[in-house]
């Protein structure tokens, strides 16, 4: 059995990072987590059906009824966002180089360099933590968080008291974020030649009333005190047939909407048709998207008298993906990560503040902040009310980028912080049960 040890763990997180994973491409990965963690003692290591990994260290090697002390989940996520152009990376992204103190490349910490920190420590409280810790590494936290989703599914998954999520917080403790939910808005026309567009109704002009639209609902988003307004931009157009000689009939403007824990699909969406309706209706009438003179759109069928039907046959959705696990599991997912808030107050939260505390040691909590970025904390405590926090070396500002990389000296510190961390959340989740 091979013991756990912060060195051991950057090792690991270098062979991590040379193996690409992009959702529901994780299969060589999973094996390569399954091998570590039995290596390091574990109780129990499985994959459930959608892939992800589960590993069980029990206080007792007994049972998994938790103990005395409260059962933890230890997570991180499997999948990342793909590299870019290896040539704009100043070390290779997969090739997990050590240099300038820090370790570099594609996942260094976001997140397979804390997912190989937690898969240590977990090794390491073996026979010290009071309570049975959860290590769960779920797929395609990138797209959506549906491995999390299943992992803690109402009927069979699994159930802790408290969930660190170890996503980077650069040594802070994270206690929320703003959701994610991608919207689209389909304009629909009549294709033709480009050489007669008096035969054809194009899609492309609806797009300036839809922007108008959005920009409008820009400006009216809903705000909280500790999370900051959602925000919502358009951030992408896609026409269709896509030759460039050829009046498309359909186009497709795409919304990224960062979105407050209590916001649902349904209500987004009926925002959204609420602020793109007037800009259409002028544009329908001849007038251009902000009230002046225009081209006039023709629309392709009547509004009806409920709120779901928009001038020019538009129409809004949520947009949703077809996602494959390397299991082979097929199934239509919304692209919605929620959000969540734990209150600042919450046991847990205190507790993880004051065993992290700062590194310049002086004694003072961590700082207790949201993230920018959503996580898989949605489904576990916006969706499921799990206590969540998050804990992990690593400064956010290197995430989704081509000098992605995580300081070993933070690493160290935050390792060594989670050997505290744990027990103190295990006992702080037992003692408000």
């Amino acid at each position: 059995m091979r013991a756990a040890s912060f060195d051991g763990a950057i090792a690991f997180a270098q062979d991590l990072i040379r193996i690409p994973s992009l959702p529901g491409e994780e299969g060589e990965l999973t094996r390569r987590v399954i091998a570590e963690m039995e290596a390091l003692g574990y109780d129990d290591v499985w994959t459930d059906e959608l892939g992800s990994v589960v590993g069980v260290v029990r206080s007792d090697g007994g049972a998994m009824d938790g103990g005395p002390g409260a059962t933890v989940m230890l997570s991180a996520h499997l999948d990342m966002v793909a590299e870019g152009d290896p040539a704009e990376w100043e070390y290779p992204p997969f090739d997990g180089v050590i240099a300038d103190g820090c370790l570099h490349g594609r996942g260094a910490m976001d997140i397979k360099g804390p997912l190989a920190l937690q898969t240590h420590v977990a090794a390491a409280l073996k026979g010290r933590a009071a309570g049975d810790i959860i290590v769960a590494h779920p797929v395609f936290e990138e797209r959506g968080g549906w491995g999390m989703d299943h992992l803690t599914r109402p009927e069979g998954g699994l159930r802790p008291d408290v969930v660190i999520i170890g996503e980077s917080t650069h040594g802070d403790i994270a206690i929320g974020h703003r959701g994610r939910c991608e919207v689209e808005i389909i304009a629909h026309g009549l294709a033709g030649h480009a050489s007669a567009p008096d035969r054809a109704r194009n899609a492309l002009d609806l797009v300036p009333a839809i922007l108008a639209g959005v920009r409008d609902l820009a400006a009216r988003q809903q705000s909280d005190d500790v999370l900051g307004s959602a925000s919502v931009v358009a951030t992408g157009i896609d026409a269709v047939p896509a030759s460039l000689n050829v009046i498309p009939d359909r186009v497709t403007v795409t919304l990224d909407w960062r979105i407050l824990p209590n916001d649902t699909v349904d209500t987004l969406l009926a925002r959204v048709r609420e602020s793109i309706r007037p800009h259409l209706e002028r544009a329908r009438a001849g007038a251009g998207p902000d009230g002046g003179a225009g081209q006039g759109v023709a629309g392709s069928a009547q509004e009806s008298t409920g709120d779901t039907r928009l001038p020019g046959g538009v129409e809004v959705r949520a947009a949703t993906e077809r996602q494959r696990t390397w299991t082979g599991v097929e199934e239509d997912r919304l692209l919605l990560s929620p959000g969540f808030l734990m209150d600042p107050a919450d046991p847990v939260v205190t507790a993880a503040a004051r065993a992290v505390g700062t590194r310049s040691g002086t004694g003072a909590p961590a700082r207790v902040r949201p993230w920018t970025f959503a996580t898989d904390g949605g489904w576990t405590s916006g969706v499921r009310g799990i206590p969540t926090i998050g804990f992990a070396p690593g400064e956010e500002r290197h995430a989704h980028t081509n000098t992605e990389r995580l300081d070993l000296e933070e690493a160290r510190w935050g390792y060594e912080r989670y050997l505290e961390l744990v027990p103190a959340v295990q006992g702080a989740a037992r003692r408000s049960r």
